[in-house]
């Protein structure tokens, strides 16, 4: 899929950018065409090569119509993440590296869920912070709203979520957790 210039794109694990320039850079003896990608993030530059986009997983923003799938997904219950925290920063990391929003917002229910009972690690709150900034900024960006519209949709929804992960039989909470979801 190609992306033109002054169109939004994602850049996985570091969410919205705008490609500001599509430019030849010479490697070595070969010409390449880059995306020139401007993060609204940081205001950084990245060059990703137009060869690579997908292996890197840059994609278009969620439909407009994705978003109230993904604030709805937020609320609904999940499956509990490994106890061991080292796998469950591993599946965690894996999750937010695909890029994919809904992935990132599974992360993002799991972390706050376990950031009621207990402090996070840093890393682990670290990766909390950085799955709410790429879901919030992304509906933001799509819905064209405030991020502190969308802040508080998102948390109403994780509320919705942890509430509803409560009231599961800890039988069952426990068996998911057994079998790594």
């Amino acid at each position: 899929m190609g992306f033109k210039v002054g169109q939004k794109v994602v850049y996985p694990n570091h969410g919205i950018g705008t490609i500001e320039q599509i430019e030849q850079k010479e490697i070595g003896a070969t010409s390449l065409p880059f995306y020139t990608l401007r993060l609204a993030a940081t205001n950084s530059v990245v060059l990703v090569p137009v060869a690579n986009a997908n292996e890197v997983g840059l994609r278009s923003p969620i439909s407009s119509a994705a978003c109230e799938l993904l604030l709805k997904n937020l609320a609904d219950d999940f499956s509990g993440a490994a106890s061991d925290w080292k796998d469950r920063f591993k599946e965690f990391s894996e999750r937010m590296r695909t890029g994919d929003i809904f992935e990132v917002a599974e992360v993002l229910k799991n972390l706050s869920y376990l950031s009621h009972l207990k402090p996070l690690s840093f890393r682990e709150q670290r990766m909390l912070e950085r799955a709410r900034y790429l879901v919030v900024s992304e509906l933001a960006a799509v819905c064209r709203q405030p991020e502190c519209n969308v802040e508080t949709r998102v948390e109403q929804a994780l509320s919705r979520a942890c509430a509803k992960h409560e009231r599961r039989p800890a039988r069952t909470r426990a068996a998911g957790a057994a079998v790594g979801h």
